[in-house]
């Protein structure tokens, strides 16, 4: 029995094809798929015309088989493992209850290796020239005066922090950690709808998903040749010990807000997995530049901290000083370098939404390379035209404000009432630069266990990057999904859940 699944909640006892295929169904004609519904968006599984894809044929031919009885017995099985493990994430909006288990799907999404390899790539072009740009930014600023990007644009961000002038970083490499989220568009192709470069999150929940729906669906697992995930903790240790010129003994830590954090879950998870200390910052002592972390068996020097705690709470002498979650110090240490932070400081100006914009042409500046992955054209609030452009058109875009995530202060224009639109335009029209617009796209859909049923969900994909001697990418990373029928807003804090996502060895 897998750890940490209590016993009962063995998903895949028994998974045995039958020895004659079932009849094909199509979406809208019988149980399974009575009530999907194909639309103008690109469907992982079916084709226009209704003909499942050749890469979901062994998850078809289970479904087609399996009574509805025992589909809903699984997808139990998945949401009561959850349950236990206590996965779970926090709704800082919710009234009546922060502390929920994040919802999860049964049904994996399933990506061709052609396809995953060029993601891979695209990946890994665009990470290598937001690292560069960040060691630009940070020193001589090239970027800057060349015109390539606008200087107010950066150092005017909320998240441009001066303090990182002239701070030797390991490698170069600013973004250890990076979870890029990307849509499949209508035609197929994945695109990058945004980048999250700070604290990027819900690494643990693709490894959950992972647990779990191999075991609901064991012989289609292994006989759809999917790409391991499993060693995502490993990688990320060896990263993080990349970043110190000694490989030997290295002491890393996790640093957490706390257990009231979002994402506390995931912080506990991945210092358990890759064996290192958890701590808060009430754990961490700075004597002479050094850091230390009190053990029960005394100070113990850290040298390299995971950090998931944002910027302006890092250390309170340097940024806020009412801050009780960093270190008191912990910059000065950093900036002597006897101390490694991962993600280094300052990465927030690169995932900024209105950054995003010029992505493309920094790799073309940077890298002397045409991007492999599109960028979604996107509207600056910013600039006069666009902003005019994006007040007459609210009922068609996507609005978002630049330094937000998880959601929130976005308006998805066809989903909002007329005088959320309007309260909207007044906030645009007050800080038309704290916002940036997008065409509202279709994301694709992927089949998603609900109603007793299989439907029709939107989903993105967020790809976690690992960043420092060398690159690294797990194949697949975080389905997410949207759950309510329609709905393109896919964030767990938001409504949404999450799926596995399989990576075939085509």
């Amino acid at each position: 029995m897998q750890k940490g699944v209590p016993s009962g909640l063995e998903l895949g006892v028994e998974d045995h094809h039958p020895s004659t295929p079932a009849k094909p169904v199509r979406p809208g004609e019988a149980a399974p798929y009575a009530h999907y519904e194909l639309s103008a968006a690109y469907d992982e599984m079916f084709t226009p015309k209704g003909h499942v894809r050749a890469h979901y044929g062994q998850l078809d031919l289970r479904l087609l088989t399996l009574e509805p009885d025992e589909l809903l017995r699984r997808q139990q099985a998945c949401e009561q493992s959850f349950l236990h493990q206590g996965i779970t994430f926090t709704v800082y909006s919710d009234n009546q209850s922060t502390e929920r288990i994040i919802p999860t799907d049964l049904l994996p999404r399933i990506v061709t290796g052609a396809e995953w390899d060029r993601v891979e790539r695209g990946l890994k072009q665009r990470i290598q020239a937001l690292n560069l740009f960040l060691r630009d930014i940070y020193a001589e600023g090239r970027v800057l005066k060349d015109g390539v990007i606008p200087r107010k644009l950066i150092l005017g961000s909320k998240h441009y922090r001066r303090e990182m002038r002239g701070v030797a970083v390991p490698h170069g490499s600013y973004v250890n950690v990076c979870g890029s989220d990307l849509i499949r568009c209508e035609d197929g192709h994945f695109a990058v709808l945004e980048d999250n470069l700070r604290v990027p999150s819900g690494v643990s929940y693709m490894l959950a998903n992972r647990d779990v729906v191999r075991r609901a669906f064991p012989n289609v697992f292994r006989a759809s040749r999917v790409r391991p995930i499993e060693q995502y903790p490993n990688e990320l240790l060896a990263t993080l010990k990349s970043l110190v010129p000694f490989q030997e003994d290295v002491s890393i830590a996790v640093l957490t807000p706390g257990v009231f954090n979002s994402a506390f879950f995931e912080h506990a998870f991945l210092a358990r997995q890759m064996g290192v200390e958890l701590v808060e910052g009430r754990d961490l002592l700075v004597n002479d530049n050094v850091v230390y972390a009190r053990t029960t068996s005394g100070l113990k020097r850290i040298d390299v901290i995971y950090r998931r705690v944002d910027d302006d709470f890092i250390d309170p002498l340097v940024f806020r000083e009412d801050s009780t979650l960093g270190v008191a110090g912990l910059f000065n240490a950093y900036r002597a370098g006897n101390v490694v932070l991962a993600n280094a400081l300052g990465t927030g100006v690169a995932d900024d939404k209105a950054v995003y914009a010029y992505v493309p042409r920094l790799i073309r500046y940077y890298l002397s390379e045409e991007p492999i992955l599109d960028n979604i054209e996107t509207f600056l609030c910013r600039e006069e035209k666009s902003l005019s452009h994006v007040l007459a058109n609210l009922d068609k875009l996507v609005v978002k404000a630049v330094g937000e995530s998880g959601g929130y202060g976005m308006l998805v224009g066809p989903h909002a009432s007329q005088g959320e639109r309007e309260e909207f335009a007044r906030k645009l029209k007050a800080d038309p630069e704290n916002y940036i617009a997008q065409p509202t796209i279709q994301l694709s859909t992927a089949p998603t266990y609900v109603n007793g049923g299989v439907e029709a969900r939107h989903v993105d994909l967020r790809p976690f990057i690992l960043h420092g001697e060398e690159t690294r990418i797990v194949p697949g990373g975080l389905t997410r999904v949207a759950l309510k029928k329609g709905s393109l807003v896919v964030n767990s804090s938001q409504g949404g859940g999450s799926k596995d996502t399989w990576v075939l060895n085509d």
